[in-house]
């Protein structure tokens, strides 16, 4: 028999003299309209605020709850937007009472602790609307039971950075999901976890909304979700702080709004959330949530928020370009404030509000467009078909969806099935046969097949910092500062790294054993310039900032039971003042130091004699210096005065025998493994790679600028010349592109991956010369007492493989100069 509302009453009232609580009026009122709803035959709904409930008076409340699935009520709203403090596990329990009547709940600067948003995600909710505004994921991870989920609003989540894998598959309904004003940065990880919503049709990281004077309309998803779950999404997904336009209904069908609108964003009166970031950095919680500070206030939907690591990004210069073009296109006079588009008599102004960083990425909407086929509305604005074609073409010019441009993943199983039948056929083929196109590929396309195979499904790479054991130097524990490091040539186990106290380590980065420890010993100061000798393999050279210049072997130095050197048998060199690089070239007899100056010295290293200072090479400081890797006598130079030069020391350098000039001071320069070009990386990511033969661009990069002047960016070949990684000190991000094309094939980010890693930012990195899709990353803090460490990358394994293997291990500013 059904309890109507009435007895409801009684029972609440009831229940509150059981608990010695007084009725709350606000439930009581909540209860009335209830039943004035159910006498005039409307939707029979209570909708409860938690804002006027305190903690005593939960459990009469949580009894009536438990009553509802056999009453007349047929939804329930719960519903929290002031900063009051209340108890998580009582507001918990309140809502799985509800159970299956539970419609919306809306929840507004939560403050509930760890614990309540610990226990939600894990273990779900049977709501169908779901509103976590300023909640404090700072890795999204919602593993628990959401079915019924069909609106995520996480608006306002200033902590949330990435996700985790599988977040999104326990909601296999959820069509609308809005992130606006998060920090999350990352297309490819984002995508790979917007893949696992099947029924997503409506996605937002920033609102786009029209400031005509009629006001805003709001958008629908074409409407063909039936009255009742419509209405509840719309006015959950644009509740209070945002408005939709649908500008769909205000253009034809084959106008170029779309073009109008792409990545154009408001830079006008820009507040930058300086709170956000210092709360990321004063964080070393490496869990998923982060409390490390008061909640945030939000301003005026006036204010557009960018929060990014590192700095303020600025629109760069090609979309400026773009911007001016497309409002002559569309007869727009030029605005210094909301972009305009002009309609037969009316004027509409469109202005980006609360975007995330991820909005800022070059061809965001594109890539969004082209990877979630089936989504209807990006930002507030429609997805027509034109658009998807559009996006299709551009996704097909500037990313890689597979490694090496694989148009389809393949399984590793099936790519090693072709290889044994090729390998089989080749036994068995005639003489002066040849093999059919299927089976005649080179060993290299079963590698790069098999790399492309084992990427497929990994966006989120294996991450682990280097751990350094101490057990060969007597069970001490060591804390070392990082500041440069190279792989070994030959020895693929090996890598070397000098501290910033003057220390050099060289370590078998698969186990974390010190080979060999050569202290300071008051010689060294920061270690910048590192190269390991080619012929002799134990042998290395290392050049510290204070000018020293010397030559170990990490084996006939190595003391009996400690691995210590003691450094007696090292050849030094003449020093060479404020050095910033060294380099050996391809038959161990020379090496090149440069440095805080516009000279090069030049070293025989049999003699340990100095026989040559080239000076005046540069107009300014010369910051890298490297040798060819197959000619002895060519090198190249990059200097802060814009220009790369090659070198010849059988003309005795005096005139380069090229010049080749970027728009910003030089950081790095890099021949490829086989010479054939040279790498250059300029202040903020200007990224150019050319002809090493005549120094002519081969291809441009075109990674966006930050805005920054100190962004300093360095650049290195991976997989033999195939792909180049790029980082910069101001980002916490390294690119991956194709070294052919420059398509970007992933980005890897160190953010959200740890310890504090959101507030790391790239010094310096390496690509592993044996290993495919390998490198290290030089991570360092941006708090300065916080200490560097050199992280591995395996982007042919997932994290899970990391969770497995390494949990719980632990690691143990002159950025603008060395390599």
């Amino acid at each position: 028999m059904a309890i109507d509302i009435p007895t409801l009453e009684e029972r609440y009232i009831n229940s509150c003299r059981k608990h010695c609580v007084l009725p709350n009026a606000a439930i009581i009122s909540v209860l009335f309209k209830a039943e004035v709803k159910r006498s005039c035959n409307e939707l029979c709904s209570l909708e409860i605020s938690l804002d006027h409930l305190k903690d005593a008076e939960f459990p009469p409340l949580l009894d009536l709850c438990m009553e509802l699935d056999a009453s007349e009520v047929e939804a329930v709203d719960i519903r929290n937007e002031s900063l009051h403090v209340l108890n998580g596990k009582y507001a918990l329990s309140l809502m799985r009472a509800i159970n299956q009547k539970l419609r919306v709940v809306d929840l507004q600067d939560v403050s509930f602790g760890k614990d309540f948003l610990r226990d939600l995600a894990q273990r779900g909710l049977t709501c169908q609307v779901l509103t976590l505004r300023s909640s404090h994921f700072r890795k999204l991870n919602m593993m628990g039971e959401f079915m019924r989920i069909h609106t995520l609003n996480l608006d306002f989540s200033t902590s949330l950075t990435s996700f985790q894998e599988d977040c999104f598959t326990c909601m296999p309904n959820l069509m609308c999901l809005s992130l606006c004003e998060t920090r999350i940065l990352n297309l490819w990880t984002t995508i790979a976890a917007l893949s696992k919503l099947p029924s997503l049709i409506e996605l937002r990281f920033q609102h786009w909304s029209c400031c005509n004077d009629v006001g805003p309309s709001s958008a629908s998803s074409s409407g063909k979700l039936d009255h009742n779950t419509d209405s509840n999404r719309r006015n959950s997904f644009h509740h209070g702080r945002a408005s939709s336009v649908n500008i769909g209904e205000l253009t034809e069908q084959n106008s170029s709004t779309e073009e109008v609108l792409r990545n154009m964003f408001l830079l006008n009166n820009v507040v930058l959330n300086d709170d956000v970031q210092s709360r990321a950095e004063d964080s070393s919680d490496d869990s998923e949530l982060d409390f490390s500070s008061p909640l945030q206030e939000h301003g005026s939907v006036e204010r557009l928020s960018h929060i990014f690591s590192g700095g303020n990004r600025q629109i760069n210069q090609k979309n400026e370009d773009s911007f001016d073009n497309l409002q002559d296109q569309n007869n727009v006079e030029p605005l210094a404030g909301p972009f305009t588009k002009y309609i037969g008599d009316n004027a509409l102004k469109y202005i980006s509000h609360h975007a995330s960083p991820i909005c800022f990425e070059k061809y965001y909407r594109e890539y969004m467009i082209a990877s979630l086929p089936h989504l209807r509305i990006l930002d507030n604005l429609p997805i027509r078909k034109i658009d998807q074609e559009r996006a299709r073409i551009t996704f097909s010019e500037y990313f890689e969806h597979l490694p090496y441009q694989r148009k389809h993943e393949e399984n590793v199983v099936t790519v090693l099935q072709k290889r044994e039948i090729r390998s089989s056929q080749n036994h068995m083929q005639s003489p002066g046969k040849k093999l059919s196109n299927l089976y005649g590929k080179s060993q290299c396309f079963y590698t790069r097949s098999l790399s492309a195979a084992k990427m497929g499904s990994s966006a989120w790479p294996f991450l682990r910092p280097l751990s350094v054991s101490g057990s060969d130097m007597g069970g001490e524990s060591r804390s070392f500062r990082p500041r440069q490091f190279e792989y070994h040539p030959s020895n693929s186990s090996l890598m070397v790294f000098g501290t910033l106290d003057g220390e050099i380590v060289a370590v078998n980065h698969e186990n974390g054993k010190i080979v060999s420890y050569i202290p300071s010993l008051g010689a060294m100061n920061s270690v910048l310039g590192l190269c390991w000798l080619k012929k002799y393999p134990s042998k290395l050279i290392a050049g510290s900032d204070n000018g020293s210049l010397k030559l170990y072997d990490i084996h006939h130095m190595r003391s009996m039971g400690t691995g210590i050197c003691s450094g007696a048998n090292s050849v030094s060199f003449d020093e060479f003042d404020q050095l910033t690089s060294v380099h050996v070239n391809s038959t161990d007899e020379l090496f090149l130091a440069s440095g805080y100056s516009r000279d090069v010295a030049l070293y025989d290293i049999s003699s340990g004699r100095r026989l040559q200072v080239f000076t005046d090479m540069h107009r300014e400081h010369i910051n890298v210096i490297k040798f060819a890797n197959h000619s002895p006598s060519i090198f190249a130079t990059s200097s802060f005065d814009q220009d790369v030069k090659m070198w010849d020391l059988r003309q005795k350098p005096i005139s380069p025998c090229y010049s080749s000039s970027s728009s910003r001071g030089n950081v790095m320069v890099c021949f490829s493994p086989d010479d054939h070009y040279l790498l250059v990386s300029a202040v903020d990511n200007e990224v150019r790679q050319l002809l090493a033969v005549d120094g002519r661009l081969h291809l441009n990069f075109e990674i966006a600028s930050t805005g920054s002047s100190q962004n300093y960016t360095r650049s290195y070949y991976m997989n033999g010349r195939d792909y180049i990684i790029s980082g910069s000190c101001d980002e916490h991000v390294v690119r991956i592109c194709c070294a052919q094309t420059g398509r970007r094939l992933r980005d890897i980010s160190l953010e959200g991956g740890g310890r504090s890693r959101s507030s790391m930012f790239v010094q310096s990195l390496r690509g592993d010369p044996f290993r495919e899709f390998n490198m290290s990353i030089l991570a360092a803090h941006m708090r300065p007492r916080s200490k560097s460490e050199i992280i591995k990358v395996n982007m042919l394994a997932s994290s899970d493989y990391a969770k497995v293997h390494f949990d719980g291990q632990q690691a143990c500013s002159t950025n603008s100069m060395g390599g």
